[in-house]
């Protein structure tokens, strides 16, 4: 096959493709508030979640953002989000990670505490996102009832996005979400001795 033929052959290719994405963009007409879950053992989800609430400042939405379990560390995305107080209500309630606070009850009043917070910005028709960070892991833990925060979610204000980052999702979440992304553990430098890395994991 000579390269204009597999020209020929590409273009008409991309062409077919074209028509199908096109026609599914045409009948996507539907404007709701999104509910997002963020969910697997790889690295990456809470990045995921920041990367959306960059995008969402670039379009001039307000944010909240709650941060569950990750309260023992500055964060980077802490540090940087921080500086924009008019456009993004930035909470972290947790305590550290459940192996190094080692305290049920501590680790539960914190995430009630948390969820105060939360339904506040579900109530908040201005905060059009939020980013509920590891709050899959809370849920899993049991540290929240997972259908109240269901429940607390489904009535929000019809345009909010709300994202949910954390590994171990609940079926119910997932169920309810939207779009939900898993990201897979396929390799991480930790495993090799690495300690983690500012503008990385930090």
């Amino acid at each position: 096959m000579t390269d204009s033929e597999k020209s020929q052959r590409h273009k008409a290719r991309m062409q077919r493709h074209k028509a199908v994405v096109d026609e599914k963009i045409q009948q996507a007409t539907q404007d709701k508030g999104l509910l997002l879950c963020i969910t697997g053992n790889g690295k990456g989800k809470s990045s995921s979640g920041f990367g959306m609430v960059a995008r969402a400042l670039g379009h001039e939405m307000k944010v909240g953002i709650v941060q569950f379990i990750k309260g023992a560390m500055s964060t980077g995305e802490e540090a940087f989000f921080r500086r924009f107080p008019e456009q993004v209500s930035y909470h972290v309630v947790g305590d550290g990670f459940t192996w190094d606070t080692q305290n049920l009850e501590q680790d539960k009043a914190s995430a009630e505490a948390g969820w105060e917070i939360v339904k506040s910005m579900l109530q908040d028709e201005s905060i059009q996102v939020i980013l509920l960070d590891e709050l899959n892991i809370v849920l899993k833990m049991k540290y929240l009832d997972t259908e109240k925060v269901l429940a607390d979610i489904a009535a929000r204000p019809a345009m909010q996005h709300v994202i949910i980052t954390g590994r171990g999702a609940p079926d119910s979440v997932i169920e309810a979400s939207d779009t939900v992304s898993r990201v897979d553990d396929v390799k991480h430098a930790f495993r090799a001795g690495i300690r983690a890395q500012k503008g990385i994991e930090l």
